[in-house]
């Protein structure tokens, strides 16, 4: 089995403010705000997530909102119900650009319909960061976040090592155009079919556990012979592993993302692993950078947040860890 082989990065940072992380959002559909606009000037950042509805985005704004309390920042996090709710994704980011924030944080579901939004804002002089997503447009600040590529080729490897050559696997992505999950897919499948695997299904569930053990019950009623699936994210691996189950199957699966219900998986013998990004250091370091660019200094144009891959030998420790910056 594989070992840890990248270390999250900015992780004594997330420690020390651990204790700030706060709560979750609102709602699916709405947002919080946290910080001292006095301590801050005035100052604020506003984040518009992909979704507020999954444990990976509420991660990203657990480290956003603590990163507001540490620094005195006005700290406003918004999101659609779901990752597929590209135009309601697309309304909330023109509302925040409206109210003039210092700075603004995004995580595009689909870039190219918030290019132009991006751009109108940047010609302003409005600071756009990228988090977890990168997308190009003109006047770009700067990208925060994982390569998606090299974590689906992680997550592929490790599959891969749990697996005989030429055993069939199936990849389970995310909403059709998220280049995140596509980027997680295209590595996933590249690692896989290096080592020999077939890959005989690839089919979208839109980030969402009931989708993907739909997805997982018609595959498996095709072909029983599946050996392994990977997901592009976690709750579709949950999703998937509930439909094996439900078969009596002997299928490894692989998530992405390290979420508190995914690790507990691993520990309990369920899950075979996950490639955990960095969620909460991506909000964290998103509002700390658009601090400093608000202030005038000059930042990085790319910041890795970091990718650690999950099995059973490390899961307690990240269990730990994401025990302590949940409310």
């Amino acid at each position: 089995m594989l070992k840890k082989k990248f270390k999250l990065f900015g992780a004594a940072l997330a420690l020390s403010a651990m204790t700030l992380a706060g709560c979750s959002g609102s709602g699916e559909t709405g947002g919080s705000s946290s910080g001292d606009s006095n301590g801050g000037g005035g100052e604020s950042v506003s984040v518009v997530l992909k979704t507020l509805s999954s444990p990976y985005w509420k991660y990203v704004e657990a480290g956003a909102k603590a990163a507001g309390e540490e620094f005195g920042v006005d700290v406003t996090v918004v999101g659609p119900a779901a990752e597929s709710e590209v135009i309601q994704q697309v309304n909330m980011l023109e509302d925040q650009v409206s109210q003039s924030p210092g700075a603004i944080l995004v995580a595009p579901s689909q870039p190219e319909t918030v290019v132009p939004v991006l751009e109108n804002a940047s010609s302003s002089g409005l600071p756009v960061l990228l988090i977890d997503t990168d997308v190009e447009f003109e006047g770009k600040t700067t990208f925060i976040g994982t390569e998606n590529f090299t974590a689906g080729q992680e997550g592929g490897k490790l599959l891969a090592s749990m697996l005989e050559k030429g055993d069939k696997v199936v990849l389970i992505s995310g909403a059709l155009g998220n280049p995140a999950t596509d980027e997680r897919i295209k590595g996933a499948k590249e690692a896989l079919e290096a080592a020999g695997m077939e890959v005989v299904a690839e089919q979208p569930a839109d980030s969402d556990k009931a989708k993907a053990m739909s997805v997982m019950e018609n595959i498996l009623q095709n072909d029983k012979d599946i050996k392994g699936v990977f997901a592009a994210n976690d709750d579709m691996a949950i999703g998937v592993l509930r439909a094996v189950q439900a078969e009596n199957l002997d299928v490894k699966v692989i998530g992405t993302d390290g979420t508190e219900e995914a690790v507990q998986s691993i520990l309990d013998g369920k899950l075979a692993g996950t490639i955990a990004q960095s969620p909460y250091n991506m909000g964290y370091q998103g509002v700390e950078n658009a601090l400093k660019v608000m202030k005038g200094e000059s930042i990085d144009e790319r910041i890795d947040a970091g990718i650690d891959i999950i099995t059973k030998e490390n899961a307690q420790e990240q269990l730990d860890f994401l025990k302590s910056i949940s409310e």
